[in-house]
């Protein structure tokens, strides 16, 4: 599993647990999904993600692209 994938895997898991939690519990659990949304924007930007750091200081490769 590549830095790129595992990104994917822990925002998607994060996005689809918020949405389960505000249909099943509270609607405030959107305010995580909105939360994640704005960080992928800024994270677009800036480049700076901190999840992305951390998975590359546990030795996970990185590949360019979706290749």
């Amino acid at each position: 599993m590549t830095v790129e994938r595992s990104i994917l895997l822990i925002v998607g898991l994060i996005v689809l647990g918020s949405a389960l939690l505000a249909a099943f519990h509270s609607p405030n659990w959107l305010w995580l999904t909105g939360i994640m949304g704005a960080h992928l924007v800024q994270a677009s930007f800036t480049g700076i993600c901190p999840v992305v750091m951390t998975l590359k200081k546990m030795g996970l490769p990185t590949k360019a692209g979706f290749a």
